[in-house]
């Protein structure tokens, strides 16, 4: 079926409501679209360039943990969690007790997202992984009530107050097996000609559709986009998360995912899709080129000045690239030194401007590695 065909579903009459009975994504497609196809060429430029890139940045994954930090906190914040990555970033005795509802909600995500893709070494992208992803997501946060882990044995509905003036009600649970089934094998048909990209943006507007958890299905959806990307060899390592294209269209996001089921328009929302991965990527290469001036500067400029302690200043400058916000007892912890070594060496990075002292308390400092963590913002 070519996509511009695409008939999405239709309404199913329950008791004193209508739910929407999506369509089967599980069926032979076709694109026709001379314009979408450009986009999706410009799109699989611009991921391959990240790839490669990706693997041209040493010791990636310090990086790889700030991209985690900064998916969480912008996935989580579209759902209304206000948390910024500074606070993100901080142990949990450093945060406002009226915020720790939102932090740790944020501390889930990244656990969840950590999990999921180490998960993807020994077991395929499945409704098993989803679930077990799910879990992890609501452990001891709002939420931990609605089953984690388990697809919706009851009705959920979105917008309004009620099922009676909802803006969208998914699929009634008793059609869930079926849908979710059905979903899966579209995910690990390798037969399917489809391309990656096309296959994943069908997939995301599939599953906000299915809506297959009671909480949670906007965070699992968007985390579902970068561990198909992995799963399927497009990213080597987990560079590329869309939280943020969506967030700052937000209103585009949401039109464009309704459009597909009330107008059988699922060619705009994937031409949107492809714009997204486009500009991410791009977004993310020039972040990753931004690390790698700075890392010059610091490395090969400024540490050199300390003399004998540059060995020591090296592996300072390495645990603030995944922990850019610190204290001396993690400093003395991670590098093995008596708390004044590591004093000293806090000082010495705040000569150089690489650190900043952001309590004002003389004792209980907290420490920020600020130009880094601005590359995230």
């Amino acid at each position: 079926m070519d996509i511009k065909d695409y008939t999405s579903g239709s309404y199913k009459q329950q008791y004193q409501y209508k739910s929407f009975m999506p369509a089967a994504v599980h069926i032979d497609w076709q694109i026709s679209d001379s314009n979408l196809i450009k986009l999706l060429s410009e799109a699989d430029i611009k991921l391959g360039e990240l790839n490669a890139f990706s693997q041209l940045v040493p010791d990636i994954d310090f990086f790889i943990k700030m991209h985690v930090s900064k998916e969480a906190i912008t996935s989580s914040r579209i759902e209304g969690t206000q948390t910024n990555i500074s606070e993100a970033l901080q142990k949990v005795e450093y945060i406002d007790p009226e915020n720790r509802n939102d932090w740790e909600e944020v501390q889930n995500y990244i656990k969840a997202m950590n999990e999921s893709i180490k998960a993807l070494e020994t077991l395929p992208l499945s409704n098993r992984l989803l679930r077990n992803t799910h879990f992890t997501l609501l452990q001891g946060v709002r939420g931990k009530h609605k089953e984690p882990g388990e697809f919706r044995r009851s009705q959920n509905w979105i917008g309004g107050a009620s099922l009676g003036d909802a803006v969208f009600i998914p699929p009634h649970f008793d059609d869930l097996p079926g849908l979710m089934s059905d979903f899966e094998k579209f995910l690990n048909d390798d037969k399917c000609p489809l391309p990656h990209l096309i296959k994943i943006g069908i997939a995301h507007y599939q599953f906000e559709t299915l809506h297959p958890f009671l909480d949670g299905n906007g965070r699992i959806g968007r985390l579902l986009i970068t561990l198909y990307l992995v799963s399927k060899g497009l990213l080597v390592k987990p560079t590329l998360y869309l939280s943020a294209f969506f967030e700052k269209n937000k209103s585009l996001y949401y039109d464009n995912l309704n459009r597909g089921r009330t107008h059988n328009d699922l060619t705009q929302w994937l031409k949107f899709f492809m714009d997204g991965i486009k500009q991410t990527s791009n977004s993310s290469i020039e972040t990753f080129k931004s690390i790698i001036e700075l890392r010059q500067q610091y490395e090969y400029e400024d540490i050199p000045t300390l003399g004998k302690k540059t060995k020591l200043a090296q592996e300072f400058l390495h645990y603030l690239y995944s922990q850019p916000i610190t204290d001396s007892q993690g400093v003395s912890s991670h590098l093995s030194i008596n708390p004044s070594t590591s004093l000293r060496l806090i000082e010495d990075f705040i000569r150089l401007g690489i650190l900043k002292e952001i309590t004002g308390y003389k004792r209980n400092r907290v420490f920020i590695f600020e130009k880094y963590i601005t590359l995230f913002e």
